[in-house]
């Protein structure tokens, strides 16, 4: 069974479950009416379909290479990048004004999604560019946005994002890439960065680096970085490509998975680069991006758990072994422990989708409207989205080659590489644990008010819901209380090492929530029809973790401390 782009999902969840029609019923997004949003979700289907799924085992058995200092992709990479680039799929949320469609961030979520799902090394390549695009429109002068913005938006260059550094990972304080001030008003850069997403392709015109530097009279911290775009090729009077910049790939990384995506290491040597935004005001404008990033890093677990999901079905609907309880030689598919993967596999990529929509409705209520409620419930629902998102993603995936049983663990099934390819999107664009930590950190800074104003809302459609399904409602019901009081107890510590010991089972606990509140919306939507059926599994067999979560969450620190590091090793 070939890939299929799963078009019908986003149209009934953008129409039924996350509330789209508020961001179309703006001002803002007016021409985004379900006629278009049903054009643009068919047209990028059909080509995941058509150009990018047929290039996904390409992409892991012929990797990107690096050849006397080019890197070389993988076959067909340039012509899927071409067809992402030519269906104008780069900007579909990019300004209008530099070529790009003006479209919802929910829609440019959906497209992502559905690329990831075809082909995650190759969907990195315009993800990156996306979140360049979006950090130079709120950052960049006038000048560098008329210049850059048009050629990463058509795709004819393509961007990446320089934070990584040997001896600064999650603790982009203690880079130590220099910037030093030339006569021209541009900057030398100095340094050296790794873990770069396609940093060098040999289909793109140019390669525009974001690299985070020190200034000479920065301070230590994250308080004295300053933004830089440093392009391969510095543009010429008629902003082309012209000389070669001081710049170039040291190595590719040798990685568990996304074999057709080139990690680089890149080496700066006094390379002109631009400022970005204020000096000493970096990492403000890397968090445009990055916060773009994580959303989409979100989309790319649930669209690589969706490959993996479409994969083992059609594995288990042609397997034949045993006989069924009632006796049959059927496929496996009829095997009840087969069945409660692939209903696991199919509910928790419908919670973890809906979340991500959700936030991404929640982003563009926000650019629309600019309330600060819609900027609030896009912080808090920002880390849900990313960490629940690649959970599931990996989680799905590592199921999915159970499915397959032996042949799971034969590389030649193809099952192994989507657990391979989506491992690390729970460690990029910032590990979940940190996301977890940022939740009942930054995002509780309100108090918890923009969780409680959520959680009112569940609670809310739940009593609604008690007419139709009793049964699923009060579970419901009672789940977002028991989240209510753990966010109550989390915002009442103020050692916040208590907080951190529980951050991840507290944002796992607040998804499988939100996971139910939507698989109720759906089951409300179509009442007596698969949808029901699989939000009664979800809400029944899902759901209940989030006591043993949230209590976990409540834990506190005291004792991970008990045992000492010591006894670890004993």
């Amino acid at each position: 069974m070939p890939y299929r782009a799963p078009v019908s999902d986003y149209e009934f969840m953008l129409r039924h479950v996350v509330g789209f029609d508020r961001v179309s019923g703006t001002e803002r997004y007016s021409e985004a009416s379900s006629d278009v949003v049903s054009a643009i979700l068919n047209e990028a289907g059909k080509m995941c379909e058509e150009v990018m799924a047929p290039l996904q085992r390409n992409g892991d058995l012929n990797p990107a290479r690096l050849e006397n200092g080019v890197v070389r992709t993988s076959p067909g990479f340039a012509e899927g990048w071409k067809a992402i680039a030519e269906g104008g799929w780069i900007g579909i949320s990019a300004p209008e004004e530099h070529g790009g469609m003006g479209l919802p961030v929910t829609l440019l979520t959906s497209v992502n999604e559905m690329m990831s799902s075809a082909c995650l090394s190759l969907e990195l390549a315009p993800l990156m560019s996306m979140g360049q695009i979006e950090a130079l429109e709120h950052h960049a002068s006038d000048e560098i946005k008329e210049l850059y913005l048009p050629k990463l938006i058509s795709g004819e260059w393509s961007g990446t994002m320089n934070l990584t550094e040997p001896q600064a990972g999650s603790d982009v304080g203690a880079l130590s890439t220099k910037a030093e001030p030339l006569d021209d008003g541009t900057y030398a850069i100095t340094g050296q960065k790794i873990y770069i997403s396609w940093g060098d392709n040999d289909f793109t015109e140019n390669v525009c680096h974001l690299v985070l530097a020190r200034l000479p009279d920065g301070v230590a911290g994250t308080k004295g970085i300053s933004l830089f775009l440093v392009p391969k090729n510095i543009p010429d009077e008629n902003g082309a490509p012209g000389v070669a910049n001081q710049l170039k790939v040291v190595s590719l990384e040798h990685k568990m998975g996304l074999h057709g995506s080139p990690t680089c290491v890149m080496q700066y040597d006094g390379a002109k680069g631009w400022l970005i935004g204020k000096e000493n005001g970096g990492m403000a404008a890397m968090f445009t991006m990055m916060n773009n990033a994580r959303l989409g890093v979100g989309g790319q677990g649930v669209g690589s758990g969706e490959g993996a999901y479409q994969h083992a079905l059609a594995y288990a609907m042609e397997r034949k072994q045993g006989r069924t309880a009632e006796g049959s030689s059927g496929t496996i598919a009829e095997h009840a422990d087969v069945r409660r993967m692939l209903m696991t596999m199919k509910a928790e990529l419908f919670a973890a989708r809906a979340i991500i929509l959700s936030c991404a409705v929640a982003i563009d209520m926000q650019n629309a409207t600019g309330e600060a409620d819609w900027a609030a419930r896009a912080a808090l629902l920002t880390p849900i989205a990313k960490a629940f998102g690649t959970d599931t993603g990996i989680d799905v995936s590592e199921m999915g080659v159970q499915v397959h049983g032996g042949m799971g663990f034969i590389e030649e099934t193809g099952a192994a590489q989507y657990y391979r390819d989506s491992r690390v999107t729970a460690i990029y664009e910032g590990t979940n644990g940190i996301q977890a930590m940022d939740l009942v950190a930054r995002k509780m800074m309100d108090g918890g008010e923009a969780a409680m104003h959520l959680l009112d809302e569940i609670e809310t459609q739940a009593e609604q819901a008690k007419a139709t399904f009793p049964d699923m409602a009060d579970a419901v019901w009672q789940a977002a209380e028991t989240l209510r009081e753990a966010t109550e107890w989390l915002n009442g510590q103020s050692d916040m090492n208590d907080r951190f010991a529980g951050a991840v089972p507290y944002l796992r606990g607040f998804a499988r929530v939100l996971g139910a509140h939507f698989h109720l919306s759906a089951a409300l939507a179509e009442p007596g029809s698969a949808r029901e059926t699989l939000a009664r599994f979800y809400i029944t067999c899902l759901l209940p973790e989030h006591a043993g979560l949230l209590a976990h969450a409540q834990a506190g620190a005291k004792d991970l401390y008990e045992m000492s590091l010591e006894d670890l090793v004993a």
